[in-house]
């Protein structure tokens, strides 16, 4: 047992109580997308149940050897490259909206050659954005109120990838637009500051969306939200049968009737299915388990020394439990339909790679400043981030 003990210490560094969270995430995953696509692999695949299954779990694992890979790594070194990934992503977001692979009327993926597998830009751009968001405010918590040198930078790579996302999928965009201004906010940027990014970065959004795909789509789901006397959309409706039926503890694994009926229980809303198979209870703990994601994220935002990675972990942290509680509001019906997926839980292809890297880096961060020696030419960057009580 000790040389197991002693492996993982050498081996898993970083936050233990967030490695638990992301295994115990990965074990509920893998679960339930098993039960949800029980029905679509019996019939897509020739009976063979267990073909999403095996494919499923071999992402989850490829998604955990990333997050590794990542927390190995020096968390600063995502300062220098978040500039190289956003430079690659905005041709990669254009290329896409052009001539990418349509589904759903939206532009949003990719294929990989050799692999033959999809890859979404936009998630690239994402963790670009909030990783250069932070180095720029980092480097900047002495001028901050500087508009020209500040601001500017900030608002102009906010605005460019914001935009370009938001021309084939509004709500990603609008999630990493709210993730962006909660980092400002963290990174000490003014209130006045802040007011006048929404009203830029918005007014662009805005022109971007009407000019883009998905203008019909946003318009239709918020009637159907706010109008009540329109029809329940089709999922949404058996969402709910779904959340009604599951009672207190659920009618137990793979004892699902909804996920023969809905289209996609696997993805975005799978948070019904566990609802119903695992009942009210359930999905309390789930909840609780992004709740604790979250905790500990912004636990490693206080014990960082520099301000580069307090930042980093907060912005990753926000972005994934914002993404979570957006899709869970969804299945609950507390908000508009949106088509994201619930994050380290609903079956996806790279985004779980893009997902793990974004964890390996907030545990890159929670390792601490004890292992981590300055670099050679370093510029300077250890501005603390202040207590809450310092924006009173």
């Amino acid at each position: 047992m000790e040389p197991i003990t002693n492996w993982l210490r050498q081996n898993l560094k970083g936050d233990p109580v967030l490695w638990g969270i992301v295994l115990l995430f990965s074990f509920i995953s893998i679960a339930v997308v098993y039960s949800a696509t029980g029905t679509l692999a019996y019939k897509k695949m020739g009976g063979n149940t267990e073909y999403f299954l095996f494919k499923h779990t071999s992402l989850i694992f490829v998604g955990l050897f990333f997050m590794w890979l990542a927390h190995r790594i020096d968390y600063r070194y995502y300062s220098r490259l978040s500039l190289y990934a956003l430079l690659l992503s905005v041709p990669l977001l254009i290329f896409t909206f052009v001539m990418g692979g349509e589904v759903n009327g939206a532009s949003r993926w990719l294929t990989i050659p050799v692999i033959n597998q999809t890859f979404q830009p936009s998630d690239l751009a994402k963790l670009a954005l909030i990783s250069h968001l932070a180095s720029m405010l980092s480097r900047r918590q002495q001028h901050v109120e500087d508009f020209k040198n500040t601001l500017l930078p900030v608002i102009i790579w906010v605005g460019v990838i914001c935009g370009l996302i938001i021309l084939s999928n509004a709500s990603t965009a609008l999630l990493l637009f709210a993730t962006c201004l909660l980092l400002m906010f963290i990174g000490r940027v003014p209130i006045k500051h802040m007011l006048l990014t929404v009203v830029i970065v918005m007014s662009l959004g805005g022109v971007a969306l009407t000019v883009g795909q998905r203008w019909g789509t946003v318009k239709a789901r918020l009637e159907t939200f706010f109008d009540k006397s329109k029809p329940v959309p089709f999922q949404l409706e058996h969402a709910y049968i779904a959340e009604a039926t599951g009672g207190l503890f659920g009618k137990g694994p793979g004892k699902s009737t909804e996920r023969n009926i809905m289209p996609h229980p696997y993805s975005d809303f799978i948070y019904a299915i566990i609802i119903e198979e695992y009942g009210l209870f359930g999905g309390v703990v789930v909840l609780f388990l992004y709740l604790a994601f979250l905790y500990r994220g912004l636990k490693t935002v206080i014990n960082s020394y520099g301000a580069f990675g307090g930042l980093l972990s907060a912005g990753l942290s926000f972005s994934l439990v914002l993404q979570a509680m957006v899709n869970m509001g969804v299945a609950v019906g507390l908000g508009p339909i949106t088509g994201l997926p619930l994050p380290l839980l609903s079956m996806g292809g790279t985004s779980l790679i893009f997902t793990g890297i974004s964890i390996g880096i907030i545990l890159a961060v929670s390792r601490g400043e004890r292992e981590i020696r300055p670099m050679v030419g370093e510029p300077e960057d250890t501005a603390r981030i202040p207590r809450v009580s310092q924006y009173a």
